[in-house]
């Protein structure tokens, strides 16, 4: 292939077709991993309600770290995306290089973290009775984030060089091998230990290695690897290491932030029974299984608006955005219809009595409209990160998390009604970053800023 069909080929134009060949890749890798969160919820589910429940938090304090990742990645996909809508390809490799570079020194702080400093923390927060099993589950779990992060990276590239198709053949063998390993661990079938709730983090651990061997292996025998001469240098690279720390350390720090948040949510229902921990986990499975496509539509609008900024189109972005939500709405109005339909058969999957069902189905109606709502918003933030203003992403999510947290206080802490009004805040959240990231586009500053090419 020559050098200029491949420049051509990686920028990108403003249609329904081009949009759709991007997200749904995405999609389907989207959503293997959370059928992954959904199918160990269920298996938890069969161990015991406690089980259950102690997977929100435990599930919550891993995806602290993972969104780091995910900030990384998306820094990563505008950088590159950038880079190839100029027809800088060449710096692919590069790029590439330090961002795993990066990546893995961020696990070992992670890593470190969690079997040092989150000990003391989680005594403190934590029921007593669920401390021991919550801390043993997280310090094998938290193994798996340098594999992880090694395979975002190689997502990062995969969807910036328009190779999104490649996406769902990592994750399906992450997804089949981790079913395979919760059966085998968790209930000690076919001659395995029987490790309950700790079985559940050794498989994840299992599946996530095997991603990132896969995902690197489609690089490598899809003629990518040698295509952009990828992986033939690690040596330390000042100036784009540091060009990546600047666009990905804030994003890392908006996802920080907007998870801890969750993780405080999940501490705040300590003493508000089993049920209530329990219901909450299956409501953070809904919006991972739900936002499959919001996700994925967002993902898309970095990816897009990026290829745009380095075509230099910048009269274009408006008008990708709002094509971009439309599809983003209306792929995401399908699982909510589907879930507030058939409650029941969703909430029967989890094995729990009839009073879980009860108190689930007003809960699953307000985390659906917070789901139509994060559709719109999401889009519109992430197109913020395409832009290359990630620190604007920062401020707005601090300002939403700000509101989002005295909301959460004062309706589990102060005036507690219900777990459905706690479970509102959603909305308080994604309206202020869609109006926040809508009126920082509409102004149209970021036209006059530097582009973000290395």
């Amino acid at each position: 292939m020559s050098t200029s069909t491949t420049i051509n080929n990686l920028k990108v134009d403003v249609t329904n077709k081009q949009i759709l060949s991007i997200a749904l890749p995405i999609t389907l890798s989207i959503m293997i991993p959370q059928l992954n969160m959904l199918i160990n919820s269920v298996f938890l589910g069969s161990v015991s309600n406690e089980a259950l429940g102690n997977a929100g938090i435990t599930g919550v304090f891993y995806l602290i770290f993972a969104v780091v990742g995910n900030g990384l990645n998306n820094a990563m996909q505008s950088v590159f995306s950038n880079n190839a809508g100029s027809g800088n390809h060449e710096k692919f490799k590069i790029i590439l290089s330090q961002g795993m570079r990066i990546s893995l020194q961020f696990a070992v702080v992670g890593i470190a973290f969690t079997w040092l400093i989150a000990p003391s923390i989680m005594r403190q927060v934590a029921e007593q009775s669920s401390y021991p099993q919550e801390m043993s589950f997280l310090k094998i779990r938290i193994f798996g984030l340098p594999f992880l992060y090694f395979f975002q990276m190689g997502n990062a590239f995969l969807i910036a060089s328009l190779n999104s198709k490649y996406l769902m053949i990592g994750f399906i063998f992450e997804a089949l091998l981790n079913i395979l390993f919760d059966y085998l661990l968790i209930f000690g079938n076919a001659g395995f230990p029987k490790m309950g709730f700790n079985g559940a983090a050794v498989a994840s651990v299992i599946a996530e290695l095997s991603g990132m061997i896969v995902v690197f292996a489609v690089i490598f025998f899809s003629g990518l690897k040698k295509q952009y001469s990828l992986f033939h240098s690690f040596a330390y690279n000042k100036i784009i290491s540091k060009k990546i720390l600047e666009v990905s350390l804030p994003l890392v720090g908006q996802y920080v932030i907007s998870v801890t948040t969750w993780l405080v949510f999940f501490l705040l229902l300590e003493g508000r029974g089993a049920n209530a921990k329990a219901i909450s986990n299956v409501m953070r499975n809904v919006f991972g299984l739900a936002g499959v496509f919001v996700w994925a539509f967002a993902t898309t609008a970095n990816n897009m608006i990026s290829n745009l900024m380095g075509q230099k189109r910048e009269d274009d972005i408006i008008p990708a955005i709002k094509k971009i939500m439309m599809w983003s709405v209306g792929f995401c109005t399908i699982p909510v219809l589907l879930l507030n339909i058939f409650p029941q058969i969703f909430f029967n999957l989890f094995k729990q009595n009839a009073s879980f069902i009860t108190e689930g189905i007003p809960i699953i109606r307000v985390v659906s409209m917070g789901m139509i709502f994060m559709s719109i918003a999401n889009v519109w933030l992430n197109a913020v990160t395409g832009i290359g203003k990630t620190k604007i992403n920062l401020t707005i999510e601090i300002i939403a998390i700000s509101f989002y947290l005295a909301y959460t206080l004062y309706f589990m802490k102060i005036h507690y009604i219900s777990l459905a009004v706690a479970w509102s805040n959603e909305f308080v959240y994604w309206t202020l970053i869609f109006l926040l990231s809508f009126l920082y586009i509409k102004k149209g500053k970021w036209k006059i800023k530097k582009e973000m090419q290395l």
